[in-house]
């Protein structure tokens, strides 16, 4: 199965309100902190500077990634498994994990 093909259109369990915000605000915040790095990069800071700026997004992404990862597992993967549609689940998710060890 392709990355950009899916299983599922929606998820099994709709994301609460609280946890849609959760997410969008981490992602304002990543947004915030790569506007900040084209703005360093625009006034010509130092290298080493930048460099822990891209590592700080770098670790905020893994951290939204690994949270939608956690909220897929303990429902849309648990819900496949039990309507005996796991196994193309799995494989879905694994596929997904590959791009992100890249």
């Amino acid at each position: 199965m392709n990355v950009n093909e899916s299983l599922h259109q929606h998820p099994s369990k709709p994301r609460s309100k609280d946890e849609i915000q959760t997410t969008v605000n981490r992602l304002k915040r990543i947004e915030g902190q790569v506007r900040g790095i084209q703005k360093m990069i625009e006034e010509d800071r130092y290298c080493v500077d930048v460099l822990v700026q891209i590592s700080a997004i770098n670790a905020a992404l893994k951290k939204v990634g690994y949270s939608i990862t956690e909220r897929h597992i303990k429902h849309c993967v648990s819900d496949a498994i039990l309507s005996g549609d796991g196994d193309e689940t799995i494989e879905e998710l694994m596929e997904v994990m590959k791009q992100f060890s890249k």
